[in-house]
């Protein structure tokens, strides 16, 4: 019983001396720093120094980047739906699915009426030519011997210059064709060829088969070594987009891939629906990874410029918006508000609110807050 007052005084003694050291904390860290408005004062001898990083702002270039999903499509150049010229029964075909045909290629043959008649047809004006050629020179002979009139000479004339220019409408519809009238024979079937070089991506030709003239396509040809991708950008964003900028393009199927492309066409017109205005990019497809139809996440990057650079702990999220505190004198912070472009890496672009000569909080700010 003797012993247990002394220890009951000591226990006292020692909660009375932590509440004392506690009360002096809380008192130290009231004093840590004041605020004045949009202004913090840091005591210069307080701890609250040591937490405190400052840094300068970083000045880079950057592009801005707008983000947008796109389709690949054909270019139309380099895209050709094949369909028969003439209604005739198909006697071969010369390709198959997939393969890599040049220019010219032969695609496949028909045996058709109408071709046997448009070969009648040049014969005819070939003929024609020929006989109005003998009989100007016959009236030329003539009138060389005082036995015709110039009026019949220049009839003859006249007769051949309409004689030729038949015969060049029929030649000229043969070449249409691809086909050689100088190597033609009469009754020959018609070989139709591919108009440009390409893949060959749709393959319904069927030997035997009787189409007509207005049939749909049976052939389609795609050189897919470059391809458009057609992207839709909102109205807010266009003034960031110009032809010849240059596009990063990220596929779900490729996930590792970074496709570059170049912006060709930017429309003039707003699609009233969507708000959004059209923006065709050309991108090199000779691995042939762009299939049609695919879908794309595209990146148009603007020309670079230089841009202030902060690091994400310096930036502070208040009720409307962000800041950072700006050193406006030794141990005084000036708490300013910030338009933040975007942030990678563990760097803020600012696109609004700070100078390239200021000195930030660049960690440690949070503590102002």
């Amino acid at each position: 019983m003797k012993n247990r007052k002394p220890l009951q005084l000591i226990l006292l003694l020692s909660v009375i001396c932590l509440a004392a050291c506690k009360s002096k904390d809380v008192e130290n860290e009231a004093n840590a720093y004041q605020i004045k408005g949009d202004t913090v004062y840091v005591d210069n001898n307080n701890i609250l120094i040591s937490k405190i990083k400052l840094s300068e702002v970083e000045v880079e270039p950057y592009s801005k980047e707008v983000i947008t999903a796109g389709t690949v499509q054909p270019i139309p150049t380099q895209f050709a739906y094949v369909a028969p010229p003439f209604s005739g029964r198909i006697i071969k075909s010369y390709i198959k699915l997939g393969q890599r045909i040049a220019k010219d290629t032969p695609l496949f043959e028909i045996n058709s009426p109408d071709f046997t008649a448009a070969q009648k047809d040049f014969y005819q004006a070939q003929s024609s030519r020929e006989l109005a050629q003998k009989e100007l020179k016959r009236k030329e002979d003539l009138i060389e011997n005082g036995v015709s009139s110039q009026k019949e000479l220049e009839e003859a004339l006249s007769a051949l210059q309409i004689a030729e220019k038949e015969y060049e409408n029929a030649h000229a519809a043969l070449l249409v064709y691809q086909v050689n009238p100088e190597d033609m024979v009469l009754g020959q079937s018609l070989i139709v060829r591919s108009p440009i070089s390409g893949n060959v991506i749709e393959n319904n030709i069927v030997t035997g088969q009787y189409i007509k003239n207005d049939s749909e396509p049976i052939a389609t040809i795609a050189d897919l070594s470059q391809v458009w991708v057609t992207a839709q950008v909102k109205e807010k964003d266009i003034r960031f987009i110009h032809e010849g900028d240059s596009i990063e393009m990220f596929m779900s199927a490729y996930p590792e891939e970074i496709i570059n492309g170049k912006v060709f066409h930017v429309e003039e017109a707003v699609d009233e629906a969507t708000r959004s205005i059209k923006v065709l990019s050309v991108c090199d497809n000779k691995e042939e990874l762009l299939k049609i139809g695919m879908y794309t996440t595209v990146h148009f990057l603007d020309k670079s410029s230089d841009f202030v650079h902060v690091p994400e702990k310096a930036l502070l999220q208040g009720e409307k918006d962000s800041y950072v505190y700006v050193e406006s004198a030794p141990n005084t912070y000036i708490r300013t508000p910030v338009e933040v472009e975007s942030s990678k890496n563990g760097k803020a672009v600012i696109a609004k609110g700070l100078r390239a000569d200021c000195k930030i909080i660049s960690e440690g700010g949070y503590y102002l807050k």
